[in-house]
């Protein structure tokens, strides 16, 4: 191979080089053209007075070109176009005042590739995964499905000028305190949490096992961000945690998670999703009493929480409750449970 020839081929190989992303930029990759997609499609749907023709552009404009994450996002939470068009036909005040906040949201996120590399400096086994922004039915700010990071724009864009007028009374309430904590400031935090729950084995068996789950991931990610959701159960929590662990305690291996988890505000305390502060203080206490704080992050990311032993035994040596606690409390949950 003479000079030239040989030259030619080191460029060659140093361009395959550089243009090949690497894990950790994979693993940083955000993707938001969804939303763009869902605003085109919205306005020409806006314009259209035939609901076959809605439809159709829905699909076309919005459904069908979607990126993975869109349509892994409908998948994982049950989006038809059905819940699509009603939503838009019922709330376009709420539409027009989120609008402007869910284009913001890339800008908002341009410093996610830095907080994934510290979660990655305190986890290196961390595996890659995409960040998708996408427009959902108004019930998820995030959540995950296999190695995708699923962002709900329309929730996590809001604010407290978004307006829920429209909207009945328990969906206004619930919405209206949610916007008011201002979730677009919180994105880097949610971000965080969810590209934990992409590395986590879920969901619980138990309300107990779901609440770790979750926990967990809002623990690492204050490790990452430095404090926790600007939510009420964060604030809530750390005040009455005697009273929470002790009514927890009687109801944690229940089979639903509707007392504590992803429910409206439960009336015995006012706060809802009561659960995420109790897996945080579980995790918290687990992290305090190791000796080697890596390997303890490592093995609270890495935690079975499908395995309700596994948790017990993980709840167990937090010294969050004994183990004669967990044994009286699954004891009572089994005399609970009607035979079959």
């Amino acid at each position: 191979m003479n000079i030239r020839t040989w030259t030619a081929a080191l460029c060659c190989a140093m361009a395959v080089l550089l243009a090949a992303p690497t894990a950790a930029a994979q693993a940083e990759r955000l993707e938001t053209s969804d939303i763009a997609r869902f605003w085109t499609a919205y306005d020409a749907i806006r314009a259209s007075a035939d609901p076959a023709e809605k439809r159709r552009i829905l699909l076309r404009d919005y459904i069908e070109p979607g990126t993975p994450g869109l349509q892994a996002f409908m998948q994982a939470k049950g989006y038809t176009p059905e819940c699509y068009l009603q939503a838009i036909e019922r709330y376009p005040k709420f539409w027009a005042s989120v609008r402007a906040g869910t284009l913001a949201l890339a800008g908002k996120a341009a410093d996610a590739p830095q907080r994934i590399e510290t979660l990655r400096a305190l986890y290196p086994p961390l595996r890659p995964a995409t960040i998708y922004f996408a427009i959902g039915c108004l019930n998820s700010s995030g959540t995950t499905l296999g190695d995708k990071v699923l962002i709900g724009a329309e929730l996590a864009g809001g604010g407290p000028e978004t307006d829920v007028s429209e909207m009945a009374e328990a969906r206004r309430t619930n919405l209206g305190r949610f916007f008011a904590t201002r979730p677009s400031d919180g994105l880097p935090l949610l971000l965080v949490h969810e590209y934990v729950h992409t590395q986590q084995k879920g969901p619980g068996p138990t309300l107990l096992a779901q609440a770790v789950y979750e926990g967990a991931a809002d623990f690492v990610a204050e490790r990452v961000a430095g404090q926790l959701p600007p939510l009420d159960y964060a604030s809530y929590g750390p005040r009455n945690e005697a009273r929470l662990k002790r009514d927890f305690r009687a109801e944690m291996y229940d089979a639903g998670y509707d007392k504590w988890l992803y429910n409206a505000p439960d009336p015995r305390y006012g706060v809802r999703d009561l659960g995420y502060y109790m897996g945080y203080a579980i995790v918290r206490d687990y992290y305090a009493r190791a000796a080697d704080p890596q390997r303890a992050l490592r093995e609270i990311v890495e935690l079975d929480c499908t395995d309700q032993a596994a948790v017990d035994a993980f709840v167990q040596r937090s010294g969050f409750y004994s183990e004669a606690e967990l044994r009286a409390a699954a004891k009572a949950a089994r005399a609970a449970t009607p035979a079959r």
